[in-house]
C-alpha cells in the first residue's frame, strides 16, 4: 500500500490518546476508536506511522497490533482471551528438556531453571519437568493460579502478555517479562536457547538469523508495551 499521508501527530480524547493522520483519528481493525492509556504509548504508536516510507509495511506494527488486540479481542471477549493463553502454560517451553543423557539437558537446566524457580516462587505454583516430548499435564491448581494472575491484568497487558507468550512459547517467560526491571534479553535468550543450541549445531543461514532478529525484537518491543502502559 502507498503512504496516504503527511503529518502524524497524537491528542488526547476522553482521557485517553490516540494517533491522527493528516488530522483523522485512527481506527482498530475492527473498527473502533484506536484510543489508548497513555501519551506515551500513542506516540509510539504514531512512530510507526511516520517511520513508514513511499510503501506502508504491514508487518513493522507491532504496537498497532497489539492495540488492536487488547480493544477489539481482549476488550470484547476477554474471557476467551484469557483462556487461550493458558495453553502456552500446558506445554510451557521451560518444562520439556531433552532426555538426561543429552548434552542439551544440561544446557536446559542451567538456563531455565532458575527462570522456572524464579517464576514458581513470585506466582505460588508448582511446574511439573518433563523429560522428552510425550506430553504430561501440569497441575490444575498451578494452572488456576496463573489464569487467576492473568485475570486481574489489563486489556493492553494482556494483548503484549499474548505476544510475548506466542513469540517464546511460554507463557511463564512471558509473565517474567512483565516484572519491573526484568531483564529482557536474557529471557529472550531462554527462549531461544533450543534454536540457537540447533544453529550451532547444524550451521546458521541468514534467513533464519533473521526470523530469530525479528522474533527478538517483537518480544522486546512487546516489553516496551507494557511498559509504555503501565506510564
Amino acid at each position: 500500500m502507498k503512504r496516504f499521508y503527511k503529518q502524524v501527530s497524537v491528542a488526547e480524547r476522553d482521557g485517553a490518546w490516540h494517533v491522527t493522520l493528516d488530522g483523522r483519528a485512527l481506527k482498530t481493525v475492527g473498527g473502533q476508536p484506536q484510543l489508548v492509556p497513555t501519551k506515551a504509548l500513542a506516540e509510539a504508536l504514531g512512530a510507526e506511522w511516520a517511520a513508514q516510507g513511499d510503501e506502508i509495511d504491514p508487518a513493522s506494527f507491532v504496537l498497532r497490533d497489539m492495540a488492536d488486540y487488547a480493544l477489539d479481542v481482549v476488550g470484547r471477549e476477554r474471557d476467551e482471551a484469557i483462556a487461550s493463553l493458558l495453553p502456552y502454560a500446558e506445554t510451557d517451553t521451560l518444562c520439556y528438556r531433552a532426555d538426561p543423557e543429552d548434552a542439551l539437558f544440561e544446557r536446559q537446566n542451567e538456563v531455565w531453571e532458575p527462570v522456572l524457580t524464579a517464576v514458581e516462587a513470585r506466582h505460588g505454583v508448582r511446574m511439573q519437568r518433563i523429560s522428552g516430548i510425550m506430553h504430561k499435564p501440569q497441575p490444575p491448581e498451578s494452572l488456576a493460579t496463573l489464569r487467576a494472575r492473568i485475570e486481574a491484568m489489563d486489556a493492553f497487558t494482556l494483548a503484549a502478555l499474548r505476544n510475548m507468550a506466542s513469540l517464546a512459547a511460554s507463557l511463564l517467560i512471558a509473565l517474567e517479562a512483565l516484572e519491573p526491571g526484568a531483564d529482557i534479553a536474557a529471557l529472550w535468550a531462554a527462549a531461544s536457547l533450543e534454536e540457537e543450541w540447533q544453529a550451532d549445531l547444524w550451521g546458521r543461514d541468514w534467513e533464519a538469523e533473521e526470523r530469530r532478529e525479528k522474533r527478538a525484537k517483537a518480544f522486546a518491543l512487546s516489553a516496551e508495551f507494557v511498559g509504555m502502559v503501565r506510564g
